[in-house]
């Protein structure tokens, strides 16, 4: 495992963790508290623009380590699922634009007054099918990612690691992963799938599981303030072949988000020395 030490090259913020502020004063507060990475969502991107952004990430020589998000691939008609794809197809776009490593995928849950799992899985394979020719044309990769089962109606129908590698195997070339610890701390078989995931990790995302947790989407706890392993999972993420950045991304409403996000910088610096 890499010694990350007091080497800021591997830490990268991801928008949500200071996102009170937009995407402008982000990215200038990443680049005076010597952060060099950061991973925008497209909602700050379009509020600032894309040329404009690509101008002020180019000139704090910022790494993009992803775009969050594309995705959402699930729809009660062909129409939605139209709709879905070129929302997708204007993501990869943005992400090749600001020279992002990857597009985040998030799947997409049960279409509204479906019960058909199955059916809602298979749009979401064909989904990536569809949106594949436009992201290799552009050269950017798709990162499939899995979320917490607890997504599963609403969000995310691709709830494990290997579930997402398994729509790897299927669409092949131009597709990999997500790691997400909040998302897949929890899977007993996470061992296995990270092994399985070798030269597929696109990106990595860390923060913790707070206990109790309030809010299952927005109180995401930062580093070293909840029961995720954070140095194991890295270990395996690493012994898999990932040498990228790690990403904050942290959703919290009644906590960080209240903080001058200054200081949330600090102390994801501070915890990133510490503890991940």
């Amino acid at each position: 495992m890499r010694d990350l030490g007091n080497d800021l090259r591997w830490l990268a913020i991801n928008s949500a963790t200071i996102r009170p502020w937009p995407l402008r004063r982000q990215i200038e507060a990443c680049a005076r508290a010597g952060i060099t990475a950061v991973a925008p969502w497209r909602d700050g991107l379009a509020e600032l623009g894309v040329e404009r952004a690509r101008e002020l990430l180019q000139a704090h020589a910022m790494t993009v380590t992803c775009l969050c998000r594309g995705g959402m691939f699930t729809a009660s008609d062909a129409a939605g699922r139209r709709t879905a794809i070129d929302d997708n197809r204007r993501a990869v776009d943005e992400a090749a634009a600001i020279g992002a490593r990857c597009l985040v995928l998030v799947a997409g849950g049960l279409p509204p007054g479906s019960k058909d799992v199955a059916g809602a899985r298979a749009q979401i394979h064909d989904g990536i099918a569809t949106l594949l020719p436009h992201a290799r044309a552009a050269a950017m990769p798709l990162a499939i990612e899995p979320l917490h089962p607890m997504t599963a109606a609403d969000r995310c129908l691709v709830t494990t690691l290997h579930q997402a590698l398994d729509l790897c195997d299927a669409l092949g070339e131009g597709t990999g992963v997500a790691v997400d610890v909040y998302h897949v701390w929890w899977d007993p078989a996470l061992p296995s799938a990270i092994a399985r995931a070798r030269g597929r990790i696109l990106t990595y995302h860390i923060c913790d599981w707070l206990v109790p947790t309030t809010d299952l989407l927005l109180d995401r706890g930062m580093m070293g303030d909840g029961v995720i392993d954070l140095r194991g999972i890295r270990a395996m993420v690493e012994a898999a072949g990932y040498a990228g950045h790690c990403d904050v991304e942290i959703f919290s409403a009644n906590n960080w988000w209240k903080r001058d996000p200054d200081e949330v910088l600090q102390v994801a610096i501070e915890r990133y020395r510490s503890v991940v």
